[in-house]
C-alpha cells in the first residue's frame, strides 16, 4: 500500500544528527526523523548517585519529556499538572536502559551523565529518534571527560558500541519501517526495535493493536527493525567524524 510520503515499505524516514546545537551542555544533538524532531543533551557531574558510591562504576540514565504543542493539540506542561505521567515514566527508563547497553560503567569511572531529551515536534518514533540521537549526545559527553582527564578508561573503552532504535510496524497486513504518525495510529502491530552497531537486540517492544499477528510477521518486522538500526548506526558514524 502507499504510505503517506511515498516512501518504500522498507525506507527510513530522512534522518539528520546536528551535533552542537546547544551551547551549554558537554553533548547535543538535535535529531529529526522526517517531521520528529528531538533535543537530545548530555549533562555531566562528577561523583554517581548515594547508592553508587564507592563502586568505581559510573551512572547514566535518561529523562523525556514533550513541548506542550509538539504535538497538533496543545498538551498541558507534565510539571504544571504535578504529576509525571506513566508514559513519561517508561519512555524515560527504556532510554537509560538502551544508553546504558552502550556503555562500560567501569571504564566511565564515578561520573554520572543524564540524558534530557525532549521533543520539539512530533510525527511518531520520538522514543526511537531520543535513543538514536541521545546516543550521539553521550559519545560526545564521555569525550568531553576524556579531555579533561576525567575517564577511568579511553574513549572507545567507555563507549563500547553503538546503540539506535527504529519503529517498524505492520499496516494493511504489510510490514512497514519506521511509522510517522499517521501510520502509527492505524497500525496493527506496533513494535519498537532497539539495537547495537552490529545488530545485536537491546529490547524489542511489540503489541498487536488491533489484532494478533503471526511468527512470520514477527520475523519481517525484527528483519526490518535490524536494517533500519544499521542504517542508523551508519548516520551516528558519520555524524561523529564530522
Amino acid at each position: 500500500m502507499a504510505r503517506p510520503d511515498g516512501r518504500r515499505p522498507d525506507q527510513l524516514r530522512p534522518v539528520t544528527l546536528t551535533r552542537g546545537w546547544s551551547t551549554h551542555p558537554e553533548g547535543s544533538v538535535l535529531v529529526e526523523f522526517g517531521a520528529t524532531r528531538v533535543l537530545c543533551t548530555a549533562s555531566v557531574t562528577e561523583g554517581v548517585p548515594r547508592w553508587r558510591k564507592g563502586s568505581g562504576l559510573g551512572w547514566v540514565t535518561a529523562e523525556y519529556a514533550m513541548l506542550p504543542r509538539a504535538t497538533n493539540t496543545r498538551s498541558d506542561r507534565e510539571s504544571v499538572r504535578g504529576k509525571i505521567g506513566g508514559r513519561t515514566h517508561e519512555i524515560s527508563r527504556l532510554i537509560g536502559r538502551s544508553l546504558r547497553a552502550c556503555v562500560d560503567l567501569k571504564a566511565l569511572g564515578e561520573n554520572s551523565i543524564v540524558l534530557d531529551c525532549d521533543v520539539l515536534q512530533a510525527d511518531g518514533g520520538t522514543r526511537t529518534a531520543a535513543i538514536s540521537g541521545a546516543y550521539v549526545a553521550l559519545y560526545d559527553a564521555v569525550t568531553w571527560l576524556a579531555e579533561r582527564k576525567a575517564l577511568a578508561g579511553k574513549v572507545e573503552k567507555v563507549m563500547h558500541r553503538s546503540v539506535s532504535a527504529v519503529s517498524v510496524g505492520v499496516i494493511g497486513g504489510e510490514p512497514m519501517l519506521d511509522l510517522c504518525y499517521v501510520e502509527d495510529v492505524t497500525a496493527e502491530v506496533d513494535m519498537n526495535v532497539v539495537c547495537t552497531g552490529t545488530g545485536d537486540f537491546v529490547e524489542v517492544q511489540g503489541t498487536g493493536e488491533a489484532g494478533v499477528f503471526a511468527r512470520d510477521q514477527l520475523d519481517a518486522l525484527l528483519d526490518l527493525g535490524v536494517a533500519g538500526c544499521l542504517e542508523l548506526a551508519d548516520a551516528q558514524r558519520k555524524a561523529l567524524s564530522s
